[in-house]
């Protein structure tokens, strides 16, 4: 099996993650984008870090838990203060439009981020001032079944939210795609629109236990057209588009297409690849879901640098 939430590390349940990127044109009033964004900036400066330090304390601590005769101790990592994102939270859920179920996201999110924050707080200072040399690893073991509930409490807020957000903003760029073509016809800004949502279809794919090689094949298939359209019609307008978001919409054409193979021809990793598949080097490893998930982030950073268009 190959997917983009397991590859971290065997014994957690630690998750990569996808920026997220909202359409504010595509948004239907400024109170909405406002909505959007406060959810979307607390998943953007929290979620990452969070996962971070799940798979950082997994990458040595054995899944029932420190015993402190591990031969390495890394400790975990802390995340940024979550006040913004709670007072962003209550200040969103009272704007319009309303949305109960997305409102209810939010404020799980935020219950489950300022409990885990505090407890890895305490924990990281357990493991950073060496106090397991002085009890045996006795507050260790104590910690170690309220991080997992932690983690497993936010893991679920955490795609909860992810769903919501991403039900809106799907919905609203394909809206503004059929606008875009009904106005001006499948321009350079069309297939631009239509890289990143065909884009972010095949990474969607990927995130999963059991992975569809026929939808995945499929996806690839539609976002290599897209990249062609783009291409092709950012040719006929002089280049209007910079080369670096053609350049990183190839790079994850190239990588779909390496772990989509992965899958599909059942290619295990070599022992080395294997010892790379930790957070910060699995990138490194190309058709791997790292390097996807790599690649289409900085997709998103080349587009959100794209000069506008009028979007």
């Amino acid at each position: 099996m190959i997917s983009i939430r397991a590859f971290v590390v065997a014994a957690g349940t630690a998750m990569v993650l996808a920026s997220i990127h909202i359409d504010h044109a595509a948004a239907q009033s400024s109170t909405a984008t406002e909505k959007l964004n406060a959810y979307v900036g607390c998943i953007n400066r929290l979620s990452s870090r969070a996962y971070d330090s799940q798979a950082r304390y997994f990458s040595w601590a054995p899944k029932s838990g420190p015993t402190g005769k591990e031969r390495i101790i890394y400790g975990l990592y802390t995340i940024y203060d979550t006040d913004d994102c709670k007072k962003g939270v209550e200040s969103a859920n009272a704007l319009e439009p309303r949305d109960a179920a997305l409102e209810a996201a939010a404020s799980a999110y935020v219950s489950a981020v300022t409990t885990l924050g505090p407890l890895l707080k305490e924990a990281d200072d357990y493991y950073t001032q060496e106090n397991y040399k002085d009890d045996k690893m006795a507050k260790g073991r104590a910690l170690h079944p309220k991080l997992v509930a932690a983690w497993d409490a936010f893991s679920a807020a955490d795609k909860n939210l992810r769903a919501g957000v991403d039900a809106i903003n799907d919905k609203r760029k394909l809206e503004q795609l059929k606008e875009i073509e009904a106005k001006e016809g499948k321009t350079t800004r069309y297939h631009v629109e239509a890289v990143m949502i065909d884009a972010k279809r095949v990474l969607r794919l990927q995130d999963t236990d059991k992975p569809d090689i026929d939808a995945i094949t499929k996806a690839v298939g539609d976002y290599e057209a897209s990249v062609k359209g783009f291409e092709d019609a950012n040719a006929a307008d002089g280049g209007k588009v910079s080369s670096f978001f053609t350049s990183n919409a190839k790079a994850v054409l190239v990588t779909s297409k390496q772990l989509m193979r992965r899958i599909r021809d059942k290619v295990p990793y070599t022992s080395g690849q294997k010892m790379m598949m930790q957070p910060g080097s699995a990138w490194m490893v190309e058709g791997s879901p790292a390097r996807l998930l790599r690649d289409y982030n900085q997709l998103v950073d080349s587009y959100n640098s794209i000069a506008k268009f009028g979007r």
